[in-house]
């Protein structure tokens, strides 16, 4: 290995070929690179796919209780909105400068940094804290895989910068394209992500599986199982750059660099909120504990009981369902005083109810006493 990050007895991969000429294409030299764009077009459909369905997620992320759909939803905004920013700079910047190649590279970095830090808390979040859901916690782990996370892309950055790999050198226009902190790294990291990966799916397989708070919902799964094919794909293609067949590498790391920043912010949605924006009452993916006989910190939320969810089947039944549950619980506690004498204010109560409940002839049952109810006769 030279002093370039990459092997000194491949030839490098010329400029012509598809698979690297993909890369620094530009559409009748307007700057706007093919690679670029074929990033672009999907976190901007992807978008377009979360403004639309805006109104009704913020509707539901108000009615429940746990703060981690709210977690993963800001990080799902903020990974596809930094995704954007860096294909929309990329394209007005010139890579040829040494300006404008220092900015795509820095872009490239950040959008690594938001993505390795959503990728390593869902994993957390499912296998270590799933079963907690409080706001402590969560600020925990977020700020564990932050540190991480920054660690590994200032790592890649200053590789990036300081050893450019030649495989990534356009010759004609005097300037290195984004190469991933060097081969080497970028294979190393990639095993050690798969090898991690391929070890969480033989968790529910070994003895202590009845010690772990394992996620049980398949989807679960299937998420790690596809990002541990992913990585090990890019470790092969890593490794066919580096000691192998370089124009095939090239075309596999290719491919693995734009399914990951293009597809996985909408796989995390897909897996873990998805099913919770749906019109029914989503099962939760983890495994919380039932904390109904334990005290709760001041900043731990309690989560709703699936099994009163059972039977809503629009979206105005689910919403209106939990508040009604959260005024239960001011009416449990502070609605009756000595002796229970003071009653919920019926006009409150049946603003609670659905008007999709209402409008197919279904009713809440608020539980307003029955003295109360004679009372209001009488006095009408």
């Amino acid at each position: 290995m030279d002093g370039t990050n990459a092997s000194t007895d491949l030839p490098p991969v010329k400029e012509e070929t598809f698979c690297k000429y993909v890369l620094y294409y530009e559409m009748n030299n307007s700057r706007v690179r093919i690679w670029d764009l074929i990033i672009l077009i999907p976190n901007a459909l992807f978008v377009l796919f979360l403004v639309v369905r805006f109104n009704k997620a913020q509707l539901k992320l108000r009615a429940t209780s746990s703060p981690i759909f709210l977690t993963f939803y800001s990080l799902v905004w903020g990974n596809v909105i930094i995704s954007l920013i860096r294909c929309v700079v990329s394209m007005t910047v010139n890579a040829a400068m040494p300006v404008g190649g220092t900015i795509d590279k820095i872009l490239w970095v950040t959008v690594r940094f938001f993505l390795l830090a959503t990728e390593m808390s869902v994993v957390i979040f499912g296998l270590a804290f799933g079963h907690m859901d409080s706001r402590s916690s969560i600020r925990y782990v977020l700020l564990a895989t932050s540190f991480i996370s920054l660690a590994f892309t200032v790592t890649q950055g200053t590789l990036e910068f300081i050893m450019p790999n030649d495989m990534f050198h356009i010759d004609t226009r005097e300037y290195d394209l984004f190469g991933h902190g060097g081969m080497l790294f970028w294979f190393t990291s990639s095993l050690v992500f798969a090898v991690i990966y391929f070890v969480i799916l033989l968790l529910p397989w070994i003895p202590l599986r009845e010690y772990l708070a394992l996620p049980t919902k398949l989807s679960f799964y299937l998420y790690v199982l596809l990002l541990a094919l992913l990585d090990s794909t890019q470790a092969v293609g890593a490794a066919l750059l580096t000691w192998g067949s370089v124009p095939s590498g090239l075309c596999v790391v290719d491919v693995t660099t734009w399914l990951y920043f293009s597809l996985y912010t909408p796989l995390v949605y897909h897996t873990f909120l998805s099913e919770f924006f749906s019109v029914s009452q989503p099962s939760i993916m983890f495994s919380y504990k039932a904390q109904m006989d334990e005290p709760m910190d001041d900043d731990q939320v309690s989560l709703p009981h699936q099994q009163s969810f059972s039977s809503l089947k629009t979206d105005s039944d689910y919403i209106y369902q939990l508040l009604f549950q959260q005024s239960n619980s001011v009416y449990d506690s502070t609605l009756f005083e000595a002796g229970g004498t003071t009653p919920m204010n019926a006009v409150y109560s049946a603003s609670l109810q659905s008007p999709d409940s209402i409008a197919s002839g279904q009713s809440i049952d608020i539980g307003v006493p029955t003295g109360f109810q004679s009372q209001n006769m009488l006095s009408t």
